[in-house]
């Protein structure tokens, strides 16, 4: 009997060491206790492992990022062409009419929202459509080809040629009266007495050629500009075809982009 009692008294003892807890480890609560008046709050042992739900995330499928491509891609392409339509637009200069101010090749701004707000004025270089016939030098609603060494051109054809665009400086503006002198515009304006020459260390000399003088004396019309290349004794200009209407005026070109060596302000 004192055997089997003391064989049953080690097997409790062996019972309670093994549901005690191990030093160090913490225990799981199963319930929060709640104390009168204040949020219930439960400690962590030091040591203790915290269980963090993890939020999984989904990745864009294929389709949805090339959707969100093409929708970027179109609207930089809309905002480009509005920008150009009503803002600023670039130019390539095609021809050497307007040496040495632009090169052949040398690309311009031209903003198209000033004529809206200040309008044209002389000494500004514009870009616009040339009456039709331009290019073949074309004068007048009559057509017909102005006499070297007499007048230059007073009244373009009346009709836009709305599929070309020309680059040139404007000289004189509407009511002044204006002649040529070897290259050199000499302007009288309204109310004043005599012609003075433009103040132009911009231009490139004619030489002597006979394109460079019109000495007759002509008055511009209400609503048009005169327009002459810097490259006087190299420009198809409104010695030739005549003044432009305002409206045929596309914009002032103001900066210069390219060639790198060439950047800045007109």
């Amino acid at each position: 009997m004192a055997k089997r009692a003391d064989r049953r008294r080690r097997e409790i003892e062996r019972f309670r060491a093994s549901n005690e807890p191990e030093e160090g480890t913490a225990l799981e609560s199963t319930t929060k206790p709640s104390i009168p008046g204040k949020a219930s709050e439960q400690p962590q042992a030091a040591g203790a492992k915290t269980r963090t739900k993890k939020t999984a995330k989904h990745p864009k499928s294929l389709t949805a990022s090339l959707v969100e491509l093409a929708a970027i891609v179109v609207i930089a392409i809309l905002l480009a062409l509005l920008i150009q339509a009503f803002i600023v637009k670039p130019y390539k200069i095609p021809s050497g009419s307007m040496e040495p101010t632009l090169a052949v090749g040398q690309r311009v701004l031209v903003n198209r929202i000033g004529m809206n707000v200040n309008g044209p004025h002389v000494g500004e270089i514009m870009v616009f459509h040339p009456p039709k016939g331009a290019e073949q030098e074309i004068c007048g609603p009559v057509p017909h080809r102005v006499t070297l060494g007499g007048a230059p051109c007073s009244q373009p054809v009346p009709e836009e040629d709305t599929g070309v665009n020309f680059i040139k400086r404007i000289v004189a503006g509407p009511g002044d009266e204006i002649y040529v002198g070897e290259g050199h515009a000499y302007l009288r304006e309204p109310g004043k007495k005599t012609f003075v020459r433009e103040h132009d260390p911009y231009i490139k000399e004619c030489g002597g050629v006979r394109e460079c003088n019109f000495p007759t004396p002509i008055k511009i019309l209400p609503g048009h500009w005169f327009m002459m290349g810097d490259n006087r004794g190299e420009s198809d200009d409104s010695r030739f075809w005549g003044p432009v209407p305002a409206s045929w005026i596309i914009g002032g070109a103001f900066f210069t982009y390219w060639p790198p060596d060439r950047i800045g302000l007109l």
